[in-house]
């Protein structure tokens, strides 16, 4: 699946123009505008690299980053910002950050610099928690729990999950799912995909936590909680 970078800047032409590079990239992108959505959006552990800017609305970058470290967030940053003192890009590092690129910057080397970070931590993507509210899924041990308590999932429902969990936010159709989850297996059709995302969302629901995975008629299946709806909803009408 294509890599998920989430954008975080409150300048809507700085958003539009690195979605759009971004995506030419081959990159799924996800944006917000300040920084308690950027927050919300991030401690899904959903992404593959954040781009942070430092002056944002509400909860600076640094407070974005720490707060992501502190809840156990490892997901890599890249901070963009004018601010090009020293101590400026010494307190990102310090905090967590994986680079620090100056504005203006050349998106060649900004694309450049998410590929590396993508490439330096591939391995840790199998390690990675992802969560959704009170639902945890724990890559590194393959378990899954909801307010604390386990959730028994088989191997191909867990599969289910965790390509929805690592898409938190955004509309995962059958046919990604089919490619992910079956891989080649010629048995498995659309209707398999709907059988298991029915079996996964029965056990959710025995566990209350039935609304997390939705159907998104004509369209596929979202993973998502009302927290992150309403940061992703905040950040598109902004866009509008």
């Amino acid at each position: 699946m294509r890599p998920r970078v989430l954008v975080v800047d409150d300048e809507v032409g700085v958003r539009r123009a690195l979605e759009r590079g971004l995506s030419a990239e081959g990159m799924e992108v996800v944006t917000a505008a300040d920084g308690p959505n950027a927050l919300r959006v991030a401690l899904t552990g959903a992404f593959d690299v954040v781009l942070l800017d430092i002056m944002l609305p509400g909860l600076s970058g640094y407070r974005v980053l720490q707060r992501m470290r502190a809840e156990g967030v490892r997901t890599p940053v890249l901070m963009v910002s004018a601010k090009d003192g020293e101590v400026d890009q010494a307190d990102g590092l310090d905090l967590g950050a994986d680079g620090y690129l100056v504005k203006p910057f050349s998106f060649v080397v900004l694309v450049a610099q998410v590929r590396a970070l993508l490439r330096r931590n591939q391995a840790d993507l199998a390690r990675r928690k992802l969560k959704l509210g009170d639902l945890v899924v724990d890559r590194a041990v393959r378990e899954v729990s909801w307010a604390g308590e386990p959730v028994s999932l088989s191997p191909r429902e867990y599969a289910v999950l965790d390509v929805l969990a690592s898409r938190a936010g955004s509309v995962v159709t059958k046919d990604e799912l089919l490619r992910t989850v079956w891989g080649d297996e010629q048995a498995a059709t659309r209707n398999a995909v709907e059988v298991y995302v029915g079996y996964l969302r029965r056990k959710l629901d025995a566990m209350g936590a039935g609304e997390v995975v939705r159907t998104v008629r004509g369209h596929g299946y979202l993973a998502s909680t009302p927290d992150l709806d309403a940061a992703l909803d905040s950040t598109a009408a902004r866009r509008r």
